[in-house]
């Protein structure tokens, strides 16, 4: 970069001076270079914010869909998702062929704001929503984050994203946590229709930190400039993963990654309801006496997981990054689940499975979850945005259907927890294998870009 630029741009390039307190301080936990501290942060702070308002809602979605649609309903609801991310995913890839990636990311999140003041609106005069917005937050959950992620590899170079990406990664973790926290805290005071305009202003804030990362990270370079500035080509986000060998295992990946974590959950709430039936000592307090063990239950078991995760994505996931890579990453979580479910097998036990699934879902949410948006840094930003849009958000609810028929077929051939466990042992096994696949293909793609 020119000397005249870096002035402009109020920074030195990145690891061409000495680094400010604040890259120090960051290189802790991170390979953080001279320059880079203030952008990770921005990220971070971008992410966390998605993050927190989605859990401020995501109490809001539970609660409206059980009283209004039932335990059933949700269930078929979630198929639907996948039915309307069909439409869905083709329109934001016109969008995206249209407008440059600032305008894009602006103009989604102000169509989700608008939605969510409509929601609030007609849900506070008393119409019933409950369907339409568990069906929308399905598609929001996971276009928006994944627009997020893309627009963090569209910034960073393979490399800063391999070493960054650990503490952007830590604002996610931390925007649940508070996000959840403050749902929890506001929701009895507030009720779920304020809770949605409190959401609607945090998004309104996340433009305002991308307008900022947006001007700053892409003026570092003149190229990433011009980058930011032209609309995507007119290429679908479903043609490029099948013409592509590598997007095409990144799909299945998280197909088969979303089918091992659901059926796993799935086991573990049969143990928590058949220990819950359990405690009941009466039949007049037999409900209350159900709904008082799952509530402590779980909120003790997610605790651990949100804590586990954080730690794991503080002190970790940029270490696993350096040592053994992106893709070498990418068989801690399968390994891990191999081990688990071989040993529900033998000890079918409500502890064991807690146990398992605390350490299978904080490494998913920290390790996992890094790893997977980094295998989109050596991709094109047609890869970046359309695909990554497509496998995060149709493929990632391909694999929830998949799992309900897992559990349907199940469920009526009166599998037991261990049958459900040998299940998930034979996915995991594909999983491995896919992985071996995906890491071929991935040192190919960064040996052909060096």
């Amino acid at each position: 970069m020119a000397a005249s630029e870096v002035i402009r741009h109020g920074g030195a390039e990145p690891g061409s001076a000495e680094k400010g307190w604040l890259d120090r301080t960051l290189s802790a936990f991170a390979p953080v270079q001279s320059g880079e501290g203030v952008g990770a942060l921005l990220l971070a702070l971008n992410v966390f914010l998605l993050l927190a308002a989605y859990y401020i809602f995501r109490p809001v979605r539970e609660s409206l869909i059980l009283t209004q649609g039932g335990a059933e309903v949700k269930s078929y609801s979630s198929a639907g998702q996948a039915l309307l991310l069909l439409l869905v995913v083709p329109a934001y890839g016109l969008l995206a062929s249209r407008v440059n990636r600032i305008r894009l990311i602006t103009w989604v999140t102000l169509f989700f704001i608008s939605n969510l003041l409509i929601f609030a609106y007609l849900g506070g005069r008393g119409t019933p929503v409950g369907v339409a917005f568990f069906l929308w937050v399905g598609i929001f959950n996971v276009l928006v984050i994944a627009q997020f992620w893309a627009f963090a590899n569209d910034i960073y170079t393979e490399e800063q994203g391999k070493r960054l990406f650990a503490i952007v990664g830590v604002g996610a973790s931390l925007g649940a946590w508070v996000g959840a926290e403050a749902a929890g805290t506001l929701f009895s005071r507030l009720g779920p229709y304020r809770l949605m305009q409190l959401s609607a202003a945090v998004l309104l804030a996340c433009i305002a930190v991308s307008y900022i990362v947006n001007v700053r990270e892409a003026g570092r370079q003149a190229s990433k400039t011009r980058e930011a500035e032209e609309p995507l080509s007119k290429e679908g986000g479903f043609a490029m993963i099948l013409q592509s060998r590598y997007l095409s295992l990144i799909a299945i990946l998280i197909v088969l990654l979303n089918v091992v974590n659901t059926t796993g959950g799935f086991m573990l709430d049969q143990l928590v309801i058949r220990a819950a039936e359990q405690t009941i000592v009466g039949a007049a307090e037999a409900e209350a006496a159900k709904e008082t063990f799952i509530g402590q239950f779980y909120g003790n078991y997610l605790s651990w997981v949100n804590l586990l995760a954080f730690l794991f994505q503080l002190l970790l996931v940029s270490r696993i990054f350096k040592y053994i890579g992106v893709r070498g990453a990418l068989f801690i979580l399968p390994c891990i689940a191999l081990g688990s479910y071989a040993l529900l097998l033998a000890f079918p036990l409500l502890g064991a499975v807690r146990i398992a699934k605390v350490l299978e879902n904080s490494t998913d949410y920290s390790i996992q979850n890094t790893a997977r948006h980094a295998l989109f840094l050596p991709t094109s930003r047609e890869a970046k945005y359309k695909a990554k849009a497509a496998i995060d958000t149709f493929f990632w609810r391909a694999g929830d259907v998949l799992q309900a028929g897992v559990v349907f077929l199940g469920t009526r051939a009166a599998w037991g927890i261990t049958g459900f466990a040998g299940l998930n042992l034979i996915f995991v096994v594909i999983w491995l294998i896919v992985v071996g696949f995906l890491y071929r293909e991935h040192k190919r793609m960064t040996q052909a870009a060096a």
